[in-house]
């Protein structure tokens, strides 16, 4: 449903992601008379976690995505456009089609970039030559396409600089291909390689050793501080850039039958050259209350905000009710009552059937959901695999997206 040129909503929201949408849902469910209005031109809604799983053959592609008409929350008017400019001195945006749209609070979901052309020749090659990444919904499929194919061989997983939505996901690729090669009895035959911008497996080093049980059970080989530049696909090659021993940036070239290819990440060029950013391009907000730093009525949260947390769906979802208690607040001329904590989660899938269930905060502080005797995350555990593969998606789609705050209540 379209705005008219103008209108004054009492909240507007850009992006229609988990982070918009989540919020959206939890607002209304708090005070239903409130005039909503979600920005963004997407047709369709995807729960992006569930990509891994049909890279690995778990899950469909189709069943990961919806139209937006079926999941925007009733009551909140859609606008099928994107923002082109912020004015929060005048609480205003402007959108793609020249409306300009005012509001009371803004809450700014908008995600982030996937850099794709910051490698070159990636672009050219996504989708065929046995370059993949299940960071798209559509080349999710050809990984398994790939994984089921490949015999023998060298396969290669990247990882580039931080920050990137699902810090997880690149590795995760990697160990669901080779526990099915192990388990078709390919693995002797291929050379699993995983190269890392970063200097560790993980952030968090208390899930380190179990996931590096799974690195030497694939025989996997790690490459820490080596990036991908270039990719090469009608010739099978990667090239990556790390330091030498004297300090010096150098470059290798690697052949390939597969590559697995997690894109650089970066904030929207609409939000880096806005006035809501820091100098790194990110929403400047308070890490706790996600009230922006400088203006008061403005909100964030998702992908696109300076807060130091993992960027997962999973911090959306605890997020989302803070946002809605402090909106409030806001709009009521109180004190900001709710406070968030860094929470965030991420399900590393180290086998079919067995997940590593990393839950951290601020600070690496570990926040398990479930108590250690039902399901210590620092270990593989078939508990957590059907909490990913059973719950949480219904989780997302049925109570995350329509305002049932479980576990997450701020």
């Amino acid at each position: 449903m379209s705005a008219s040129p103008h209108s004054t909503w009492d909240v507007l929201i850009v992006g229609a992601g988990a982070a918009g949408l989540a919020t959206a849902a939890s607002l209304l469910k708090r005070r239903p008379s409130l005039r909503i209005a979600v920005l963004d031109p997407a047709q369709t809604h995807s729960y992006q976690p569930g990509w891994t799983m049909v890279g690995a053959g778990i899950f469909e592609q189709k069943k990961t995505v919806r139209t937006m008409a079926e999941v925007i929350p009733k009551g909140v008017k859609w606008v099928a456009q994107s923002v082109v400019a912020f004015h929060p001195t005048t609480q205003q945006v402007v959108l793609a089609n020249d409306q300009i749209l005012h509001y009371e609070v803004l809450v700014a979901a908008p995600g982030l970039k996937l850099n794709w052309s910051a490698i070159a020749g990636l672009s050219d090659t996504l989708g065929q030559h046995g370059v993949t990444s299940n960071y798209r919904a559509d080349l999710a499929p050809y990984t398994w396409k790939l994984v089921q194919n490949l015999h023998t061989g060298r396969a290669l997983f990247t990882q580039p600089p931080m920050p990137i939505k699902c810090a997880g996901a690149p590795q995760k690729a990697m160990y669901l291909s080779a526990d099915y090669w192990l388990r078709a009895g390919h693995l002797a035959g291929i050379d699993v390689q995983f190269h890392t911008a970063g200097g560790v497996l993980f952030s968090v080093a208390d899930y380190v050793p179990a996931l590096m049980e799974y690195v030497e059970r694939y025989n996997a080989k790690l490459n820490f501080g080596s990036t991908l530049v270039a990719v090469d696909g009608p010739a099978r090659q990667a090239t990556f850039a790390h330091k030498n021993a004297e300090g010096h940036v150098v470059e290798s070239v690697e052949h390939f039958d597969m590559i697995h290819v997690c894109p650089p990440q970066g904030p929207l060029d609409v939000i880096k050259h806005s006035p809501l950013a820091n100098p790194e391009g990110w929403i400047d907000v308070d890490q706790h209350t996600l009230r922006h730093q400088r203006f008061s009525d403005v909100f964030a949260l998702g992908d696109s905000t300076s807060t130091p947390n993992a960027k997962t769906a999973a911090a959306a979802r605890k997020q989302a009710p803070v946002v809605a208690e402090n909106v409030l607040a806001t709009l009521d001329g109180r004190a900001l009552p709710a406070q968030y904590d860094g929470y965030g989660s991420c399900p590393l899938t180290v086998e079919r059937g067995k997940i590593v269930l990393a839950e951290f905060g601020y600070g690496a502080r570990l926040m398990p959901s479930l108590p250690a005797w039902m399901l210590d995350g620092r270990r593989p555990s078939r508990l957590a695999w059907h909490l990913k593969a059973d719950v949480l998606p219904a989780l997302y789609w049925n109570a995350m997206l329509k305002g049932h705050e479980i576990l997450c209540k701020p």
